[in-house]
């Protein structure tokens, strides 16, 4: 469990490798003042997100989302490249301009090692997962896909909903979660946020959508 001050110590390194990168061309090295348990292996996902207001009204959209769903690296480590490659080599989007820093906010997300569902028939899978609590991870021959648990929550989305949408994020049908032999995993997230760019950080409960 990671507490909210270690949440804003790694939203504020993803930051800074963002803007260290773009202002002098360079990755960051992890802190040394970074705490021991940050150096454990964890997967993490850096989401950037653009703020701006239609009729005074605050909207949000994504700018870049890419991770490690796997604990392979160095939670700091992972952090710093996530972030670098969510905002310069996410291909759904054009890289980060510096003029773009004060107008988007960093989000984290902490993953568990994913766990394989297992179930007798795939009609199951829907009861085998919870929205406001898991991520989905969906496989099938060459195809992956991956959906954060906080995007279920706000996109409305029921079970059965997620499974086909995780599927389409893979490049696969709809029910492609149906299948035999399409693997679905579950994983959760401690998910971080800053509030406004550059602002203060919170440590978000998905489930209620609102702060621990």
């Amino acid at each position: 469990m990671l507490s909210e001050a270690d949440g804003a110590f790694l939203v504020s390194i993803a930051r800074r490798a963002v803007e260290t990168y773009l202002k002098h061309g360079y990755k960051i090295e992890p802190p040394k003042d970074t705490p021991g348990h940050l150096m454990e292996k964890m997967g993490v996902f850096v989401t950037i997100e653009r703020i701006y207001f239609v009729k005074g009204q605050r909207r949000k959209e994504l700018r870049g989302c890419i991770g490690y769903p796997e604990p392979i690296l160095p939670l700091v480590e992972a952090t710093i490249d996530s972030a670098l490659n969510a905002a310069f080599n996410d291909p759904r989007f054009n890289p980060l301009k510096e003029n773009e820093l004060n107008k988007v906010i960093f989000e984290l997300s902490v993953l568990t090692p994913p766990k394989l569902l297992s179930v007798s028939r795939p009609e199951e899978y829907p009861k085998m997962i919870k929205v406001g609590r898991d991520g989905l991870i969906v496989e099938r021959a060459f195809y992956k896909g991956l959906l954060l648990p906080q995007v279920a929550v706000e996109w409305g989305w029921d079970e059965e909903t997620f499974l086909a949408e995780v599927c389409l994020k893979a490049g696969l049908p709809p029910d492609a979660w149906l299948l035999k032999g399409t693997k679905i995993y579950v994983f959760q997230a401690e998910i971080f946020t800053e509030l406004e760019p550059n602002g203060h950080v919170i440590k978000m409960d998905i489930s209620k959508g609102i702060e621990k």
